[in-house]
């Protein structure tokens, strides 16, 4: 499912225009968005957890020269489904 199938899925089962569906969904990912860019994690009940978490610095090798280059730390989202979720999923 692509963000206009999701749009239009939302849109069927609230009973609102494609338009408004589609302002409802980005409204959603962007709170997300912005709760995961301040640190904050977003738990939905059901569902899963939006989290960041820190990567540590590590050694890699260029695949093309088998060269060693330093891999800064840094940040990453990650989602953690929820137990129901994982059950409907079965």
């Amino acid at each position: 499912m692509n963000k206009m199938e999701l749009v239009a899925e939302v849109a069927k089962r609230a009973g609102l225009t494609k338009k408004q569906a589609a302002g409802a969904v980005d409204a959603v990912f962007g709170a997300i968005k912005d709760a995961l860019k301040a640190g904050k994690s977003v738990r939905l009940i059901g569902f899963g957890t939006f989290t960041v978490r820190q990567r540590a610095a590590r050694k890699g090798r260029n695949p093309r020269t088998r060269e060693v280059i330093n891999i800064p730390a840094r940040k990453v989202p990650v989602f953690r489904a929820s137990n129901q979720l994982k059950d409907l999923v079965k």
